[in-house]
């Protein structure tokens, strides 16, 4: 590979081939490339647009790298965002997953510390007494225990601490960012992936759609959420078995009051904590209730696909109104 003839490419405006890209991101996380090279990479491809195929040949490098969890069987599911949407919000997609988990469906939840809400998936798994799993073997046990697993993602991709000062040096969105989500080591059978803006949707669905995962669904929410929200009129791209459709999802006709971003943000992280600790127990601002129950229905359409959405929908509200059943699985309760 001649990072050159590849950096030219993308400054022409050209798309990468997979296996071009397989090589370059080969060599990015080998060292094999200079630190202006890799930035001047991430840089280019952040200009031009990144690629299905680019995104997803770095993923397939990424993964190789990865620690990945084997042996698990049955359904599973990942609720997760790339986050970047900076609105401070509710961690409404770690709500979900909890809720998920006390209805017995085995959640392997991928996260991190906070990137764009007040508290991230790490924080809220610590604070509630739960661990942050750092080996893969342990993933089948606490799910049998509680049927919530935590993957932790420093744990699992350490390739990634390699990169680190390249990301921090370039102090922008970059393909990296977009990878998140599509690098759980436990390969969920299902998942809930928000964007921040629309014009990624296409992009993350197009490799979902590509990963062999049975269903999922890529949202944008209304009012530039990654989740789902009752603001308004939210976008969806629904993928069973490699099949893509677009939708949108109304909220008002399921049920949902409007609500404003403001309506769902907290203003730090102790904020964010007091919350999640309301919803999980059936109480909380009516609008966070109702944003987790919206990302919680269509996970449940998601695993039961014969059943009506707006069925899903009030199944869901119900769930989170009468708050988590197994509140003794958690310490911090």
């Amino acid at each position: 590979m001649q990072i050159k003839q590849v950096l030219n490419k993308i400054c022409s405006g050209q798309d990468l081939e997979y296996s071009e890209g397989r090589d370059v991101f080969q060599a990015l996380f080998e060292g094999e490339i200079s630190p202006a090279q890799s930035g001047a990479l991430l840089m280019g491809l952040r200009t031009k647009g990144e690629s299905a195929s680019e995104l997803a040949a770095a993923v397939s490098v990424a993964l190789q790298r990865a620690r990945l969890v084997q042996g698990l069987s049955g359904v599973t599911i990942d609720t997760c965002g790339t986050g970047g949407d900076s609105r401070n919000s509710f961690n409404c997609s770690t709500a979900v997953a909890f809720f998920l988990a006390d209805q017995g469906i085995q959640v392997v939840k991928h996260g991190n510390r906070a990137v764009s809400s007040s508290c991230g998936s790490a924080d809220v798994v610590e604070a509630l007494g739960l661990q942050l799993l750092d080996d893969p073997d342990l993933v089948a046990g606490e799910l049998a225990s509680r049927s919530f697993a935590f993957l932790f993602a420093p744990h699992f991709h350490p390739s990634f601490a390699s990169i680190a000062p390249l990301r921090q040096e370039l102090g922008i969105r970059s393909v990296f960012n977009l990878m998140g989500p599509l690098l759980n080591p436990a390969r969920p059978t299902h998942q809930i992936l928000g964007v921040p803006h629309a014009g990624f949707m296409p992009l993350m669905s197009g490799v979902l759609a590509e990963s062999g995962v049975q269903s999922a669904a890529v949202v944008h929410g209304a009012m530039g959420f990654d989740e789902l929200t009752p603001c308004g009129v939210n976008q969806v791209i629904m993928i069973r078995d490699g099949r893509q459709e677009e939708m949108l999802l109304d909220p008002e006709p399921l049920g949902f009051e409007s609500c404003s971003p403001e309506d769902l943000a907290c203003a730090d992280k102790q904020n964010a904590l007091t919350r999640q600790r309301e919803i999980l127990s059936g109480h909380g601002p009516a609008a966070m209730q109702d944003m987790v129950a919206l990302n919680l229905g269509l996970c449940l359409h998601l695993l039961n696909p014969v059943m009506d959405l707006r069925d899903c929908m009030q199944q869901a509200r119900s769930i989170v109104r009468g708050g988590l059943k197994k509140l003794y699985l958690f310490s911090a309760f």
